[in-house]
C-alpha cells in the first residue's frame, strides 16, 4: 500500500491538542467524537496510513479520567439502519462497541436514545438494554431544532431531556455512525450541568471535513459522499471567516447549531469561548497528510465506491434515489466518472466478451487482472486466486486448488447443506489453500501474499454475497459492484452469485 498519511505524527499532535482543550474548562468536558471512535475504515481508505483505531489509541492515554456515553437515534433503531462496513445494525453495534471499550478497560457510562418520540422499537430496545444492566436515557425531538434557540435553551427544550449522570472529568460521546445526535447530547448536558451548578465545556474530536483543506479537495468531497444519506453539505464556515478573515471548511449541521452553542455558553460563562464551529473542533488531520496526491487518489476511489454502494442499496430498497443522485453530483464536482476506475472498465470489457459475470482487480503495481464465473468458482473467488498467484509470481496456468478438491466441497454445499450455489466463495478458497499450504509450496507462497493486496481495487459485474464483501473488506481491498443480482451466461447459463 502507498501511504499518504503519517499516523504516528497524528497520534502525537492530536492528543496534545486534546489535553490542551481539556485544560481550558473547569469541572467537566464533553467531547464529541466525530466519525467512528472504533473501526474508522472510511478514514483509513481516504487517508492511506491512517489506522482505524487511532482515536481509540489516543483515548486509552486518558482512560483514567474518561467515561464513554454511546448515542443511538430512535429513528435509526426504527429503520434498522445498517453499518455498511460491518454489515450489522446500529442497535447491535452499540453492544459491540460497549464490549470493545470495556474489554480495553474503558468505562462505559450509559446509552442515550436520541430523537425519541415514543417509538415502540426504541422503548423495546431500552428494556432490552436495561435487562442487561445498562443505564439508558431518552433525549427527545425538539420542534424547530436547531434554529429555535429560545425553545431549545429552555425547560421545554433541553430541560425535558433525561439528565445523564456522569462522574469523570472527560465524557466521550460517541455513536455507531453519523446523524445519531451526539452534539445535541453534549449541548443538552451542558444545559443540565449548568442547572446543577457544574461548569462544563464542550469540544469536538473532529475528523471530517478537514477544515484546513479546500472544499474541492477529494478528501472533503469523499466525506460528503459518505454522508449523502444525511443531507450533509460541506461549506465554508461563515463564522470563522467573519471572526478571523480565514477560510475554513465545516459542514452544515455544525454551522446550523453554532448559535445554540453560543447561547448556551452565554448562559453558562457570560460569553462563548468559541468564535466559530471550526474553533470547537480539534482536528489535526490536515497537518499529517504526508503525500497529498496519494490521499487525493484514494479519495476519488472512495467517491466512486460510495456511488456503487448507493446504487446497490437502492436496488435492494435500502437507499433513496436522492442519495444516489447526490453522490453522482459529488462525482461530477470531482471531475470523475465510473470509467475513472480501471478495475470497473476491465471487468465490463471481459463481461462484454464472455457474457458471464466477471470481476477485475487493480493491484498496487498497476497490474490489472480479470476473472469470470465458472461452474465451480464465482468471479470474485477466481479473481482472488489469480491475484495471489500474480503477487507470488506463480504461473497463471498453475491451479492452486485442483478441480478434484473443489468438486466434493461443491457437492457438500448443494447436496447436504441444500444450497443453490455450488461455487466456492472467497473465504472458502482461502480456507482451502490454507489447508493445502502444509503440503503445497505454491499455496504457502500464495497465502503469504494476502497482506500485499491491501489498497487494491476490485469491481464485480454482479452484486456479491455478504461473505465475499466482508472478505475483501478485511483484506483492505476497495470493492465496487454493479447493481445487478444475476447475469446469465449466453452459452453456459450459470446460476448467479447468491448469499
Amino acid at each position: 500500500m502507498q501511504y499518504g498519511f503519517d499516523n504516528e505524527k497524528y497520534l502525537k499532535i492530536q492528543s496534545e491538542h486534546i489535553k490542551e482543550r481539556i485544560a481550558k474548562f473547569g469541572d467537566k468536558l464533553y467531547m464529541e467524537f466525530g466519525g467512528k471512535l472504533f473501526d474508522d475504515y472510511h478514514a483509513s481508505r481516504v487517508l492511506p496510513g491512517f489506522e482505524p483505531d487511532s482515536k481509540l489509541k489516543m483515548l486509552m492515554q486518558l482512560k483514567d479520567d474518561a467515561e464513554i456515553v454511546i448515542v443511538i437515534s430512535a429513528v435509526d433503531i426504527e429503520k434498522n439502519k445498517i453499518r455498511g462496513d460491518l454489515g450489522i445494525s446500529y442497535d447491535m453495534d452499540v453492544l459491540r462497541l460497549r464490549d470493545e471499550f470495556m474489554a480495553r478497560g474503558l468505562s462505559v457510562n450509559s446509552v442515550v436514545i436520541t430523537h425519541f418520540n415514543g417509538q415502540a422499537s426504541a422503548e423495546a430496545y431500552r428494556k432490552r438494554l436495561e435487562n442487561m444492566g445498562i443505564r439508558v436515557y431518552y433525549h427527545h425531538t425538539i420542534e424547530g431544532y436547531p434554529n429555535n434557540v429560545a425553545l431549545i435553551d429552555s425547560e421545554d427544550g433541553f430541560g425535558k431531556n433525561d439528565y445523564v449522570v456522569t462522574t469523570k472529568p472527560l465524557v466521550v460521546v460517541t455513536a455507531p455512525g453519523p446523524g445519531s445526535g451526539k452534539m445535541a447530547v453534549c449541548l443538552s448536558q451542558l444545559y443540565q450541568e449548568n442547572k446543577r451548578g457544574i461548569k462544563a465545556g464542550y469540544a469536538k474530536f473532529e475528523t471530517f471535513p478537514v477544515w484546513s483543506l479546500p472544499l474541492s479537495h477529494p478528501v472533503n468531497m469523499a466525506y460528503e459522499a459518505a454522508t449523502a444519506d444525511l443531507d450533509d453539505v460541506n461549506m465554508i464556515d461563515p463564522f470563522h471567516l467573519d471572526a478571523y478573515g480565514e477560510t475554513a471548511v465545516n459542514y452544515n449541521r455544525d454551522v446550523e447549531i453554532f448559535p445554540v452553542m453560543n447561547a448556551l455558553f452565554d448562559d453558562i460563562y457570560g460569553s462563548s469561548p468559541y468564535k466559530s464551529p471550526t474553533d470547537m473542533g480539534v482536528n489535526m488531520i490536515g497537518s499529517c497528510i504526508s503525500d497529498d496526491e496519494v490521499c487525493r487518489e484514494a479519495s476519488r476511489q472512495e467517491i466512486i465506491r460510495r456511488y456503487y454502494t448507493a446504487l446497490c442499496n437502492f436496488a435492494d430498497g435500502k437507499a433513496t434515489e436522492a442519495e444516489v443522485n447526490k453522490i453522482a453530483l459529488v462525482m461530477k464536482k470531482a471531475g470523475i466518472t465510473t470509467s475513472y476506475r480501471k478495475a470497473t472498465v476491465a471487468a465490463k470489457e471481459r463481461m462484454d466478451v464472455s457474457g458471464v459475470a466477471t470481476a477485475a482487480i487493480e493491484l498496487e503495481d498497476g497490474a490489472i487482472l480479470t476473472a469470470e464465473t465458472s461452474p465451480l468458482l464465482g468471479p470474485s473467488a477466481a479473481l482472488l486466486l489469480n491475484a495471489l498467484k500474480h503477487q507470488a509470481r506463480i504461473a497463471h496456468n498453475v491451479k492452486l486448488i485442483p478441480q478434484t478438491m473443489i468438486e466434493p466441497i461443491a457437492k457438500t454445499k448443494v447436496t447436504f447443506l441444500h444450497g443453490h450455489n455450488p461455487r466456492l466463495h472467497t473465504d472458502e478458497v482461502l480456507v482451502t489453500i490454507s489447508m493445502m499450504s502444509l503440503l503445497d509450496e505454491n499455496c504457502k507462497l500464495a497465502l503469504e501474499q494476502l497482506p500485499s493486496l491491501a489498497g487494491a481495487q476490485v469491481h464485480s459485474t454482479v452484486m456479491l454475497s455478504e461473505v465475499d464483501r466482508k472478505t475483501f473488506s478485511k483484506l483492505g481491498i476497495g470493492l465496487t459492484c454493479d447493481p445487478v443480482r444475476k447475469l446469465r451466461d449466453r452459452q453456459r447459463n450459470p446460476e448467479p452469485e447468491d448469499e
